[in-house]
C-alpha cells in the first residue's frame, strides 16, 4: 500500500504524503496569498508547523514580535522583503532568514509570484492564522482579491491580542534595505537573527548523502532543525537504506528535485516522493530512505535533532558545492555510536 497520499493533515501522528499545493490551505482576506499547512500540532506534538506560502505582490503585515515563537523563511520562488531586526534585505530562491522570538520583522512578497517555505516553532502558533484567516479554494493563490486587507485584518487582531503571541509594534523605524554580507554565508550563534545566503553554509557529506543545515537544532534551544538533504541514485545504497527510528523526533521532506523514495516498517513498499510533495514521517516509526534519481534535494524538518544531525556527526566536512561524482568513505562503526548517543534505533 505504502504511505497515503492525501490533501489534509490527518488528525493524528502518522505517516502520511501531501500533494503538490495541498495542505490545509487559509487565505488572509485581501492579502493575495496562500498558506498551506503541511503538519502542525497534531502531526509532531505540539512542536512546530510546517507550511509552504504563495502571493503575488501584496502589501506587509506590519512590523511585529512574537513572545515565544521562533519563524523562519526559505524562499523557493520569487522574491522577499524581509525586516529582521536591525537588518533588511531582499531575499530571491535559496535564501534563508531565521526570526528567534522577540525580535522585531516584517515579511513584504515583492512577487511577481513568490513561494516561501516556512516553520513556526511552538507548532500552536499557526492557529493564529486560522483565526484571522479563511479557508482557500483557488489554484495557487488569491491574485484577484481586491478586498482591504487592513481593515478586515485589524478588527480580528485587537479581538485576538491577547490570544496570539503576535504582537504588532507601532511606530517602528524600520532599516534601510542593505547589501548581503560576507558574514551572511556562515551560521551564526545561537539565538541570534540571521539572514543565510543561498548555496552557503556549511555542508556535510556521509557518504553519499549530503546535508546542508539552514539552522540546527542547537541553535533555537533544541526546538527544531532544517536541512537540505541531498543524493543520488548512481551511488546505490546509504547510511539510511537500512531502517533507522527516532523515538522523539518527527521528519518532515518536502522534495524540491527529483524523486525521494521511503518506506516504513510494517509496509514493504516503497511510497514515491516528487517535486512539490511531502512526506511526513512520525517520531518512533522505523523507516529507510532511497533515492530514485540522478537528482534528490529534500528540505527536511525536524522538531529536535533528525538525519542532518546523523550526517553531521558521523560523516565529514564538505568542501564542494554539488554531489561529487561518486561517494566518500564513511565509518559504519562511528555512524551506529552516534545513533547510539542520540538514542536513534538501527535495524
Amino acid at each position: 500500500m505504502g504511505i497515503p497520499l492525501q490533501s489534509l493533515p490527518p488528525d493524528a501522528r502518522t505517516n502520511y504524503i501531501i500533494d503538490q499545493l495541498e495542505g490545509e490551505r487559509i487565505t488572509l482576506p485581501g492579502s493575495k496569498g496562500a498558506f498551506r499547512i503541511l503538519a502542525s500540532s497534531k502531526q509532531t506534538n505540539g512542536g512546530i508547523a510546517v507550511f509552504t506560502s504563495g502571493a503575488v505582490l501584496s502589501d506587509a503585515p506590519g512590523f511585529h514580535w512574537h513572545q515565544e515563537a521562533h519563524d523562519v523563511f526559505l524562499v523557493t520562488k520569487g522574491f522577499l522583503k524581509l525586516w529582521n531586526g536591525d537588518k533588511c534585505r531582499i531575499m530571491g530562491p535559496g535564501d534563508f532568514a531565521y526570526v528567534p522570538p522577540t525580535i522585531i520583522h516584517n515579511p513584504e512578497l515583492l512577487g511577481p509570484h513568490t513561494e516561501t517555505l516556512g516553520l513556526v516553532a511552538p507548532g500552536d502558533w499557526v492557529d493564529f492564522f486560522r483565526y484571522v484567516g479563511e479557508e482557500y479554494t483557488g489554484t495557487i493563490a488569491p491574485e484577484a482579491d481586491d478586498r482591504d486587507l487592513r481593515s478586515l485584518l485589524i478588527p480580528k487582531l485587537m479581538a485576538a491580542k491577547d490570544r496570539f503571541d503576535v504582537h504588532f509594534q507601532r511606530d517602528y523605524k524600520a532599516p534601510e534595505v542593505g547589501d548581503w554580507l560576507e558574514t551572511e554565508s556562515v551560521l551564526p550563534d545561537p539565538g541570534q537573527p540571521y539572514f543565510l545566503r543561498a548555496n552557503t553554509g556549511p555542508r556535510w557529506l556521509l557518504g553519499g548523502v549530503m546535508s546542508r543545515p539552514f539552522i540546527n537544532a542547537a541553535q533555537c534551544e533544541g526546538k527544531f532543525s532544517i536541512s537540505s538533504i541531498e543524493s543520488s541514485k548512481v551511488y546505490g545504497d546509504s547510511a539510511f537504506s537500512g531502517w533507522i527510528s527516532f523515538s522523539t523526533v518527527d521528519h518532515c521532506f518536502c522534495v524540491q528535485e527529483g524523486l525521494l523514495k521511503v518506506k516504513v516498517r510494517g509496509d514493504e513498499t516503497w511510497s514515491e516522493v516528487r517535486e512539490g510533495q511531502t512526506v511526513v514521517i512520525a517520531a518512533g516509526q522505523a523507516f529507510s530512505l532511497d533515492f530514485g534519481s540522478r537528482y534528490v534535494r529534500a528540505v527536511c524538518f525536524t522538531n529536535g535533532p533528525g538525519i542532518e544531525y546523523l550526517i553531521h556527526a558521523a560523516g565529514s566536512p564538505y568542501s564542494g558545492f554539488i554531489l561529487p561524482d561518486s561517494t566518500e568513505p564513511w565509518d559504519k562503526s562511528q555512524f551506529e555510536a552516534v545513533c547510539k548517543d542520540l538514542g536513534v534505533t538501527l535495524s
